[in-house]
């Protein structure tokens, strides 16, 4: 694995967003996307309905793809990146502490950033490792390399589960990019037979002013038309997405 570069396959995947909830879907969204817009939250069935309960809406998206993606298998580590995570809990939090509001534990326990990687654990009774991560506007290229990273000491599978939601009002003027709800997973591998690449190099080229969709949807498009590249520029880095034909 060169330092600048990883590679990797796709053994299986699920995505999830309101009025999204199947492949075909998710196909023709990928071929003419449109702003998704909604609150609609997915079943989540498959956890049990105490933590279930827990759960916010943007976890209970990150979760339901964990679940749809890993389709029963156990002792698999998971990568889980969001760029804002429960940014909406957080600004709760605040709130209540900024009026001198006790603050629940509980809600503090669920707005810190492993907090959706910490409930599919448990739901599960699973104690393979697993990791949150966030990293600005790079964060899903960031969580690929973790993942490699894994692959790369042994691991034969990663669960990437990439997921974020529309900013609360107070950080609107700050977007860089239209914010949109949504989650995502892979089931990653060693590469094989038509692998996903991921290169990055160093530049000052600056991306545009504001982005149509998240990083996490163009990546996804990337993916679901079977492109045969995306280039990203961010945060003073190329990122490159190859895959072969």
């Amino acid at each position: 694995m060169h330092t600048n570069e990883v590679s990797f396959s796709i053994a299986g995947h699920a995505a999830w967003a309101p009025g999204l909830d199947s492949s075909e879907a998710w196909a023709a969204w990928a071929e003419t996307p449109f702003a998704i817009v909604g609150d609609a939250e997915p079943g989540l069935r498959q956890m049990p309905a105490m933590l279930r309960r827990r759960a916010g809406f943007l976890g209970k998206m990150a979760l339901e793809v964990a679940y749809r993606c890993l389709s029963g298998r156990t002792d698999v580590p998971a990568v889980f990146c969001s760029r804002h995570g429960e940014v909406a809990r957080a600004v709760e939090l605040l709130s209540d502490l900024a009026q001198d509001v006790a603050i629940s534990p509980t809600g503090f326990g669920l707005a810190v950033h492993n907090a959706s990687a910490g409930l599919f654990s448990i739901a599960r009774a699973d104690r393979a490792n697993h990791a949150a991560m966030a990293a600005g506007g790079n964060t899903i290229e960031h969580a690929v390399i973790e993942a490699c990273g894994l692959l790369a000491d042994g691991a034969p599978e990663v669960l990437l589960v990439a997921y974020d939601n529309c900013l609360p009002p107070i950080f609107k003027q700050f977007e860089d990019c239209s914010e949109q709800a949504y989650a995502w997973a892979w089931l990653m591998t060693p590469a094989a037979a038509n692998p996903v690449r991921l290169t990055w190099s160093a530049t000052d080229q600056c991306a545009a002013a504001l982005e149509s969709m998240p990083a996490g949807l163009a990546i996804l498009q990337f993916f679901l038309r079977a492109d045969r590249g995306l280039e990203r520029i961010g945060e003073q880095r190329r990122w490159c997405w190859t895959r072969d034909a």
